[in-house]
């Protein structure tokens, strides 16, 4: 169970990690430092999962609409033709 108290706007909390992780932690941040560490792991993680379902639900809505978006620029263009001079 972790264990919170509030301190400069920042929240202590106790975690577990695998033996594994502690390691990795130990080779890349300084003792004191491991709490801006976590935090921007966290950050860098929840922006990553937000982009990666960004895309994934663009890609969905093209594929959705691929129909439409094709039938509509099939109706301009003959418009389209028209309007630029050929080179």
């Amino acid at each position: 169970m972790s264990t919170i108290t509030k301190n400069n706007n920042h929240k202590r909390i106790d975690i577990t990690l695998p033996p594994e992780t502690l390691v990795l932690l130990e080779k890349i941040s300084r003792k004191g430092d491991r709490s801006r560490l976590i935090d921007e792991a966290i950050r860098f993680y929840v922006k990553e999962k937000n982009r990666a379902k960004l895309r994934k639900d663009l890609k969905e809505g093209a594929i959705k609409n691929a129909k439409l978006n094709l039938s509509i620029a099939e109706e301009w263009s003959s418009l389209e033709n028209e309007a630029w001079p050929k080179l």
